[in-house]
């Protein structure tokens, strides 16, 4: 069975592998590794949530714009936004999947982090997948 999506493997910082080198990934006969279906995806999820609106030059509006939210104090209108910015996200630049429920909690042991799920259902295979993205809050910092 063909692959429905395809895609290069690509390491997303923060998200895949804290601590790792990032970018572009090579398998082991040093051409670049490729990720599909429900991985590409999830790939492209991740790639999307960490984007910020204007950082693609042909794409200006791409994105997800929790990075307005550094600054705001982990509290519950935060939460309310990053749900909200995540969901509008999703819904716009990615058609290929349905969303199930986003949630966002302020971490109870570090209270700069914000903890944001993302459930969510490939339409082509209905199988469930879900991203937990920390989302680190400068508001209280030093204080």
């Amino acid at each position: 069975m063909r692959a429905r999506a395809r895609g290069w493997r690509y390491l997303v910082p923060r998200f895949d592998a804290p601590g790792e080198p990032v970018g572009l990934v090579l398998d082991p006969r040093g051409a670049i590794d490729t990720v599909a279906d429900d991985d590409a995806i999830r790939q492209s999820l991740l790639l999307l949530i960490s984007t910020r609106p204007g950082e693609r030059v042909m794409r200006p509006e791409y994105g997800c714009n929790l990075h307005q939210l550094v600054y705001a104090p982990n509290d519950d209108t935060t939460a309310g936004l990053a749900i909200h910015f995540v969901r509008q996200a999703v819904a716009r630049w990615e058609p290929r999947v349905d969303v199930v429920s986003v949630d966002a909690t302020g971490d109870k042991d570090d209270s700069t982090r914000l903890e944001i799920t993302l459930d969510y259902r490939v339409r082509a295979t209905q199988r469930v997948g879900q991203i937990s993205v920390p989302l680190h809050l400068l508001d209280g910092v030093g204080a």
